[in-house]
Order: structure tokens, then C-alpha cells, then sequence
């Protein structure tokens, strides 16, 4: 005990717990609690309803009355040997059941890398492009699996309506006997479960855009990836590429470059240097 204890306590310690309070942590522990409410109140269900039938027999000259109570429990996954269904409706329940379940799975996973493994997680950007292929598979799965239920849900309601029972019932048919409903079945924990099932299909769908800052992908769409073939030289390849070796005036030691520094002498004798040359004498002026 004191060794799980110890454990626990340097894997808390080493744990980096920020990461909830930000949108893409935050938003997966919203996804984890709703969907064990989604698969709980689906999964848990059970319910009753009761009719009664007043059925008359003639003995000779009495006449005497029994009443029969007739009650129906039904229960997930809703089966067609609980229900007077003409097919099969369980398998919406079911397939409901089974992506809450698989989310709850998922998001638990998730929190887990989310606070021990987040440098790992956002090496190379391969976990959050993973991240964001299993998002997207889910928020599809929740999108047909709430609606599938809804629909489903509906067909449940009408095979438990004690109105609907009592026409499928042979001894009503007779005109002396009497059928009435006794209690309707209370359906506000199945109308949870598809509420919370859109629920989980908003909160997934709106993960989708975190998840997808983290991958890396946004940078290559904002323009910041330029092809190799529109790469231009850079500015000092111009003095050693080939506009330095074509140029057809350049000799030996790099071409004419005339030095405008040097000395020279004019016709009287004297020199000058540049083009700084004054007139030599008076006399040679006139």
C-alpha cells in the first residue's frame, strides 16, 4: 500500500496538470464526463408499463368479471423478445452504447499523454496528426450513432405505448372484454442519453480546431512553405556564380580597372596626380 502510494505520488509529481486548464485539455476531460453520461443513462435503462383487461364469462346464467393486471418490463439493449416490435431496433442502442463507451476509452488515454507525455505527444507533430484522424472518426461516429439512437428511441416509444399493446392483444379484439392502460413507461433517462449524445457531438467537432492548431498543418497553409523550384539565389552567389566568369572584359587579374591615382608628367615637365592638372607655366598658357 505504501509503495502504490509512493508511485502515485512521483507520477503526480512528474505530471504537467496546466494542460487542462487550456482549450485542447479542457475540452477532453468535458468529452470523458459526458461520455459516461451518454453510455450510463443508455446502458442503465430499464423500464414498465401496465394494462389491465376486464374479461367477461357467461356460465350458464351468471355472469362473472375477471381482472387481469398485465405489466411489461422492458430494458437495453431493447430486444425484440422484450418488446412488441416487429424487427430488430436494438442495434442502434447498441452501437450508441459502444461509441460512448470507446470515447470514454479515448479521452481518458488522451488526458493521460496530455499531462505526463506532452513533449513526446507534440514531437515531430506525428501525436496531434494522430490526434486529429481519431477527433474526426469520432465526431462522425457520435453524429450517426445520436441520430441512429434518436430514431431508434422513437421506435421504442411506439412499441411501448400501452394504446399501441392493447390492439396487438387478442382478447381485446372480443367486444365484452374491457382494455384500458394502467401506466405509461417514463423515458426522461433514454431522452438524456440522446441529448447527451449531440452534446458529445458539438464537443468533439469543436476539439476538431485545437486539435488541428496542434499539428503543424496550419503553418503550410498560411503560405510559409516555399517550393524548391521557386527558390531564388541568394545575394552573394552573384561574385562567385557565373556573371563573374562570363563577363568577356575580364582579364587575369580581374578585368580593366583604371587607377585614376597615379602619377603622371605633362608636356612642361611637371606632373600631376588625378585629374588635378594645373598649367604648367604662363608661358605655355599664352
Amino acid at each position: 500500500m505504501f509503495i502504490c502510494g509512493y508511485l502515485f505520488s512521483q507520477l503526480v509529481a512528474r505530471g504537467q496538470f496546466t494542460i487542462v486548464k487550456q482549450p485542447l485539455g479542457f475540452i477532453k476531460a468535458l468529452q470523458w464526463i459526458f461520455a459516461i453520461f451518454a453510455f450510463s443513462t443508455c446502458g442503465s435503462y430499464s423500464g414498465k408499463f401496465e394494462m389491465s383487461v376486464e374479461c367477461k364469462k357467461i356460465e350458464r346464467v351468471s355472469v362473472s368479471e375477471s381482472d387481469l393486471s398485465i405489466g411489461v418490463e422492458f430494458e437495453y439493449p431493447f430486444s425484440p423478445e422484450q418488446l412488441f416490435l416487429q424487427g430488430d431496433y436494438s442495434s442502434s442502442a447498441e452501437f450508441f452504447v459502444t461509441v460512448g463507451v470507446f470515447s470514454f476509452l479515448y479521452s481518458m488515454a488522451a488526458l493521460a499523454i496530455y499531462c505526463f507525455m506532452l513533449e513526446k505527444y507534440r514531437e515531430n507533430n506525428k501525436g496531434p496528426q494522430i490526434d486529429f484522424v481519431v477527433t474526426a472518426v469520432f465526431t462522425f461516429f457520435w453524429l450517426v450513432s445520436s441520430c441512429a439512437w434518436a430514431k431508434g428511441l422513437s421506435d421504442v416509444k411506439t412499441a411501448t405505448d400501452p394504446d399501441r399493446v392493447i390492439v396487438l392483444i387478442t382478447a381485446c379484439e372480443d367486444p365484452d372484454n374491457r382494455c384500458k392502460e394502467g401506466h405509461d413507461p417514463k423515458f426522461s433517462g433514454l431522452n438524456t442519453s440522446v441529448a447527451f449524445g449531440f452534446i458529445n457531438l458539438i464537443l468533439w467537432a469543436g476539439n476538431l480546431w485545437f486539435v488541428f492548431k496542434e499539428t503543424g498543418w496550419l503553418a503550410a497553409f498560411g503560405g510559409t512553405y516555399a517550393p524548391s523550384q521557386e527558390k531564388q539565389p541568394a545575394p552573394d552567389t552573384f561574385a562567385q556564380g557565373d556573371f563573374a566568369q562570363q563577363d568577356p572584359y575580364a582579364g587575369s587579374q580581374g578585368g580593366y580597372q583604371p587607377d585614376y591615382g597615379q602619377q603622371s608628367y605633362n608636356e612642361g615637365g611637371e606632373y600631376s596626380q588625378g585629374y588635378e592638372q594645373q598649367p604648367t607655366s604662363y608661358a605655355n598658357q599664352m
